[in-house]
């Protein structure tokens, strides 16, 4: 009952206006409030400062800078090799697996449609057709910058308009098509081995999502699709180098076309993900 209860909130709560509201306080140099924010945040969510390039709470001006804080430069070596894709993120795995009749699984009884996700354009979905994906969920004590799985040339972003539901397990399971109706940023890239689609999903008190060649994406303003074309220009990320972050706790789907790479066998639904691990191999 108390489950559904919480599906039940979230259609009602306004949830735009609530993150917009939220992300203005996360946003703010609030000097002592702002300080007791982010420790009673590290003591809530067990957050690992020893990790942070700076561990001292007081030292971050917003709370938005702590969230998205650095880590030390040892603190997720790139594990993976040549022939290897290197995990984007620390969080956990949500779904796994093949992409069927341009169909994504989410949940058990819930799927939801490639083509969607990426924005709704043919030319887009289309190197993707029976590929495979990966759905990767970032709690809120997780380092939340993204990075790169493999060495990519930019060649497409796209804003997509939509909602803010939470992301977590639970609104997985009950809410449908519940990546495909959020908020997202997506990044195709080409790499040696074909295009990659790297999409940050945004969600409910999600302030905003980053780009390092854009900066903030989203939100922003409109209810169409924005659109842009970056294949003239020579914006190339290396395996491991950051692409984006979020600010406060989303998810990311990854995908790749056919008969290209198959994922480490660990990566199963609720396994943890931790940066610059072994992601997939190719094929």
């Amino acid at each position: 009952m108390l489950d559904q209860l919480k599906i039940a909130g979230q259609y009602l709560l306004p949830k735009h206006l609530l993150s917009r509201l939220l992300g203005k306080l996360a946003s703010a140099e609030a000097g002592g409030l702002t300080t007791f924010l982010i420790e009673a945040f590290i003591k809530k969510y067990q957050v690992n400062m020893a990790e942070a390039l700076d561990s001292n709470p007081s030292n971050y001006k917003t709370f938005n800078d702590f969230f998205t804080r650095a880590l030390k430069e040892d603190a997720r070596p790139i594990l993976a090799n040549e022939n290897q894709l290197s995990m984007p993120v620390d969080g956990k795995v949500s779904q796994v697996g093949q992409i069927t009749q341009g169909r994504i699984f989410q949940a058990k009884g819930h799927d939801f449609s490639a083509r969607e996700l990426l924005g709704g354009f043919d030319i887009d979905v289309a190197p993707f057709d029976e590929g495979c994906f990966a759905n990767i969920y970032l709690a809120p004590k997780d380092y939340h910058r993204i990075h790169m799985p493999v060495a990519g040339k930019l060649e497409k972003m796209l804003f997509v308009p939509g909602d803010l539901f939470s992301v977590n397990p639970l609104t997985a399971e009950n809410i449908p098509n519940l990546f495909a109706r959020n908020e997202r940023v997506v990044a195709i890239f080409s790499t040696d081995k074909g295009p990659l689609a790297m999409v940050l999903v945004g969600a409910t008190i999600v302030a905003s999502i980053e780009t390092v060649w854009a900066g903030t994406v989203a939100p922003a303003n409109g209810k169409q699709v924005q659109v842009w074309d970056y294949s003239e220009q020579n914006i190339t990320l290396e395996k491991g180098e950051e692409m984006g972050r979020f600010k406060l706790g989303s998810t990311i789907v990854a995908l790749f076309p056919k008969d290209t790479v198959t994922f480490s066998e660990h990566l199963t639904p609720g396994a943890p993900t931790r940066l610059g691990e072994v992601f997939a191999n190719y094929q």
